[in-house]
């Protein structure tokens, strides 16, 4: 416990001498948020915004209900360890006293626009299928501390919620709280900007509850302010009610669309990703496994790639004349355009293409730092810079290549003279057959949805979204919101 700096300057909303936690002391309530109340010890202090869920009358005590460091009463700053429920009992010595102090920390509350109603979508069958306990065990209880009501629909298939929140009336609720992976996110996102007021509808802050096998939202979120991964500060960074831009990705073939807010994979990471659920029973070590194994027989595709580079890597690729070889511009009077968010209305004829061929072991691009809690591909990639991240591995040694995967858990992989990792505004997929085996193509993967399958691949008799050909994405910057930490 720190104390309090002395020479603090303070405006107090109320301050006397009261019960705290059954010890007489002198406490106060300042403007700034923060109730201070003096100990044998020293001062403590706990801060509303960043500690406090809620607090209740009960009789002639006011229990504050928080979600402290678990070493005890923090000291405002709101730390990014583990945190426990911890209550603050308080008991002015008269009526009039207590009512004063709940009108002032009621006043406070108020004004951090935190959210009253919720709209919580659980997907029982993902990961370990734990979603719905784990609900019921760590998030209901905070919900319930911060005075937040909820509606609760389980998920019963593969893009149920994506149907959801297409008909949701969003203006009953203040946010969507996905418990789930990432999966439900994308769905939702997806859902959303299908919409006929997806303009409108896009602007509804999201939030991520770490309960399925990929979780790199949140863990991108925490990780970005220091917080530990952790259900309790997931839900906490809901309830606080902060918000944060986040890019969406258009993935576009003809007149299909696949909104993206994670990444896109083809190659090496799309393989061992959609490849190893034939070693599901072997739980999360099936990716680990099956990760040594691609090496060993290591696959390279060909194709090729073409991008618009960030401002600062126009260095990268050859340049190329894009003009008449792709474009965005769709049939006015087709029913995609009629309905739903069409992708950022950019002129990339305009743009200054660049070129990379093949052949390839992986090309990965990314939309924020982390792929799940232990895989940190995009080390640089920001929520909302309009840029997606791309890391690209032509050739690379068997051994150098599996030393670049144990290094995926803090992005050092990068630094590996094997990898090319930059940024771009705009990309485009030409992929091919692998090499040595014409007749074989690969798998597109994107936010843990196979996009295409080529010739004789993994489960290639299941129909997927595009076909196995040039597949192209754009980036609008900041569309969609987010609950985050700060």
């Amino acid at each position: 416990m720190e104390l309090a700096p002395e020479t603090e300057s303070l405006t107090l909303a109320v301050s006397e001498q009261i019960r705290v936690d059954g010890t007489l002391t002198e406490a106060s309530l300042s403007t700034d948020g923060k109730i201070r109340w003096k100990t044998e010890s020293g001062e403590r202090r706990l801060a509303i915004e960043s500690e406090v869920l809620g607090f209740s009358a009960e009789g002639s005590r006011i229990r504050v209900r928080a979600l402290v460091q678990r070493e005890g009463w923090c000291c405002g700053d709101g730390g990014g360890g583990n945190r426990a429920r911890k209550d603050l009992v308080l008991e002015p010595m008269t009526e009039e006293s207590k009512i004063a102090w709940c009108g002032k920390l009621r006043e406070f509350i108020d004004s951090l626009d935190r959210p009253k109603k919720l709209f919580i979508l659980v997907n029982p069958f993902g990961g370990k299928k734990c979603a719905l306990k784990l609900f019921h065990k760590q998030v209901k209880p905070l919900l319930a501390a911060a005075d937040i009501q909820y509606t609760l629909q389980e998920t019963q298939y593969q893009l149920h919620a994506k149907e959801i929140v297409n008909s949701l009336d969003l203006s009953k609720y203040d946010g969507i709280v996905c418990v789930s992976g990432d999966g439900v996110l994308v769905e939702v996102v997806n859902g959303l900007l299908q919409r006929g007021d997806w303009d409108a509808a896009i602007k509804m802050p999201l939030g991520i509850v770490p309960a399925g096998t990929g979780n790199g939202m949140i863990k991108s979120l925490l990780d970005s302010v220091g917080d530990a991964f952790s259900v309790s500060n997931a839900i906490f960074s809901v309830i606080r009610g902060h918000k944060r831009s986040l890019d969406v990705a258009t993935v576009l073939q003809g007149e299909t669309r696949f909104f993206s807010v994670l990444m896109l994979t083809w190659g090496l990471v799309a393989d061992i990703d959609i490849e190893s659920e034939k070693y599901r029973w072997m739980g999360s070590s099936r990716l680990e496994f099956y990760g040594i194994l691609r090496v060993i027989c290591l696959r390279k595709y060909h194709g090729c790639i073409s991008f618009v580079p960030a401002p600062g890597y126009e260095t990268y690729g050859d340049p190329i004349d894009q003009k008449n070889r792709w474009s965005q511009k769709q049939d006015d009077n087709s029913e995609v355009q009629q309905c739903g968010y069409q992708g950022p209305i950019t002129c990339l004829e305009n743009m200054e293409w660049k070129i990379i061929q093949g052949p390839f072991i992986s090309v990965w691009l990314h939309n924020v730092p982390w792929a799940s809690e232990d895989t940190m591909p995009a080390p640089n990639a920001k929520f909302a810079d309009g840029y997606l991240d791309l890391i690209i591995i032509r050739d690379c040694p068997k051994s150098a290549l599996l030393s670049m995967l144990t290094k995926l858990s803090d992005g050092d992989h990068v630094k590996s003279p094997y990898v090319l990792y930059l940024k771009v505004k705009a990309f485009r997929l030409e992929p091919g057959q692998r090499v040595g085996e014409p007749t074989k193509g690969g798998i597109i993967d994107s936010d843990g949805e196979v996009l295409a399958r080529g010739e004789r691949t993994y489960k290639c008799e299941q129909v997927a979204m595009m076909a196995y050909g040039p597949i192209q994405m754009t980036v609008d910057k900041g569309l969609a919101t987010l609950f985050s930490p700060v």
